[in-house]
C-alpha cells in the first residue's frame, strides 16, 4: 500500500487526497511504500536495462496509471569524473552530477515530470507555484506538456532572466510580487487552500520530492552500486538534499546499496538558517528575515523543507557548510574553466562548499565525492557577462589578430603542418 504520512506525527492519509500539510499537527507529508511489493515488482521488471532516466525507476514511483506520465526525457543527466578540478582541490576523487542538463536546465525537471503526471491523474485543470526562477521554469514547461493552466508567482527584485523568459515563452501566467519568496509561497499556499481547482506544486507537495529522489537512484547507477564517501549538494529550499537521502535510503531498504554517503548541504553566507542550525546543534531553524546573494536559486532564507534536511544531514552522519559569494563565483569560474561544466552561481556552491571544507580539514583528502550542480549557466548569464573579461575589438586585418594572440613567425604553421 502507497500512502501520505506526516513527517511528525505518522498520521496517514490517502495517497489521492490532495492534502500539503498534516491536518492534525500541520507538518509536512511524505509519501511511504509497501517494500515488499516495490521487491515483488522489481523482480519481475527489466529496469535496470531501461536507459538512464527518472521514468527508469517508475517502480519506485506513486503513480498508478503510467498512461498519464508527462515527460520531456528528464533524468539520465551526465556523471562527469571531474580529473582537474580534483587535482587542483587535492581529493582524491570528484565526480559532478550535472543537473543543468535535464530539459528546462536544472533539477527540478525530476520533480516536476512527477508532481504534473499526479496533478493529471488527480484530474485538476490548474497549478500554481511560487519560485525564484527554476521552479517556475519547469513546472510552465511541464504544464504546457499536459495541457494544464500555470501561474507562477516571483518575487519582486533580482530573478535571473534565464529563468524568467523560459517561464514567460511557456505561456504560464507570471506575476511578479512585491515581497520576498516567502511571502509569495504563503500566497499560494493561501490559493490552493482556498480553490481546490488549483494544484500547488511547491516542493511541499510530496510528489516533487518522489522524482527528485531518482537523482540519488542514478548517482548509485552510475558508479555501479558503488556509494561515494560523501554527497554535497546546495541548499535553497531544502528540498534536493533531503530527497537524495530518501532515494539512497531506499535502495538500501530494498538491498540495492550496501552503505549510505555523508549528505553535506551548501547555502550562501546570506541566506544560510540550515548551516546555522547544525553549527549550533539545534532542532530548529531561524529564518533569515532578509536573505541575500548572488546566487538566486538558493536566496531563500525560511526553507519550507528544513526540518527534512537537518533530518537527512544528521542521519548520514554529514554536515553543512556556508560560503560567500566571492567564493561561490570563483567556484563557478574554476569549475567552467578546468572541466568545461558551465553552471548557474547556486550550482557552484557545492564546488565552493568542497574546496572550503577541504581548506578546513572536514573532508578528508581520500575521500570520493560528488558534487551536485543543480542549474545550466545559462540561466543567469548576466552574471557569467561581469566574471569574464571583455571581448577584444580590432580590424578585421589579420595581423591585428596575430598582434592580441602575440603571434609572430616562430609560431606560423606551414600547409604542411610543420612550424616554420
Amino acid at each position: 500500500m502507497t500512502y501520505q504520512e506526516c513527517i511528525n506525527c505518522g498520521k496517514k492519509y490517502d495517497i489521492d487526497k490532495i492534502i500539503y500539510f498534516c491536518k492534525k499537527c500541520g507538518d509536512l507529508l511524505e509519501i511511504k511504500y509497501d517494500y515488499d511489493k516495490i521487491n515483488e515488482e522489481i523482480s519481475k521488471s527489466n529496469w535496470q536495462n531501461v536507459p538512464l532516466s527518472v521514468w527508469r525507476y517508475r517502480d519506485f514511483m506513486p503513480v498508478k496509471d503510467f498512461s498519464k506520465i508527462v515527460s520531456l526525457q528528464e533524468g539520465g543527466t551526465g556523471f562527469h569524473h571531474s580529473r582537474q578540478l580534483s587535482k587542483i582541490l587535492g581529493i582524491r576523487q570528484l565526480y559532478v552530477k550535472n543537473e543543468g542538463e535535464n530539459p528546462t536546465g536544472s533539477f527540478k525537471d525530476r520533480g516536476m515530470t512527477v508532481g504534473v503526471t499526479k496533478a493529471v491523474e488527480l484530474g485538476v485543470k490548474s497549478v500554481i507555484c511560487a519560485s525564484t526562477g527554476n521552479t517556475s521554469a519547469s513546472l510552465a514547461a511541464y504544464a504546457a506538456r499536459a495541457g494544464l493552466e500555470c501561474t507562477v508567482l516571483i518575487p519582486s527584485g533580482k530573478i535571473a532572466y534565464g529563468k524568467l523568459s523560459q517561464a514567460m515563452i511557456y505561456g504560464a501566467k507570471v506575476i511578479q510580487v512585491k515581497g520576498n519568496f516567502d511571502e509569495s509561497l504563503a500566497i499560494v499556499l493561501k490559493l490552493s487552500e482556498k480553490y481546490k481547482s488549483i494544484y500547488l506544486l511547491n516542493s511541499i507537495n510530496p510528489f516533487r520530492i518522489e522524482g527528485q529522489k531518482s537523482l540519488g537512484f542514478e548517482i548509485c547507477d552510475q558508479l555501479n552500486q558503488k556509494t561515494p564517501d560523501r554527497i554535497i549538494v546546495p541548499v535553497g529550499n531544502a528540498v534536493n538534499i533531503s530527497a537524495i537521502w530518501k532515494g539512497l535510503k531506499e535502495f538500501h531498504k530494498l538491498g540495492l546499496l550496501n552503505e549510505l554517503p555523508k549528505m553535506t548541504g551548501i547555502q550562501a553566507t546570506g541566506s544560510a538558517p540550515i548551516v546555522q542550525a547544525i553549527k549550533k546543534g539545534s532542532d530548529t531553524i531561524v529564518p533569515v528575515d532578509s536573505p541575500e546573494t548572488v546566487a538566486t536559486a538558493i536566496r531563500i532564507g525560511a526553507p519550507v523543507s528544513w526540518k527534512k534536511a537537518l533530518r537527512a544531514i544528521r542521519e548520514s552522519n554529514g554536515t553543512a557548510e556556508m560560503v560567500t559569494d566571492e567564493e561561490i563565483l570563483d567556484a563557478q569560474k574554476l569549475l567552467a574553466q578546468k572541466e568545461g561544466l558551465f553552471v548557474e552561481p547556486a550550482s557552484a556552491s557545492s564546488i565552493a562548499g568542497l574546496k572550503k571544507l577541504i581548506q578546513l580539514g572536514v573532508i578528508d583528502k581520500d575521500e570520493h565525492v560528488v558534487c551536485v550542480t543543480t542549474g545550466h549557466g545559462l540561466k543567469d548569464p548576466d552574471t557569467a557577462i561581469k566574471l569574464s573579461k571583455k571581448p577584444i575589438e580590432v580590424k578585421a586585418q589579420i595581423e591585428a589578430i596575430e598582434e592580441v594572440l602575440g603571434l609572430d613567425k616562430k609560431h606560423t604553421l606551414t600547409v604542411s603542418g610543420e612550424i616554420s
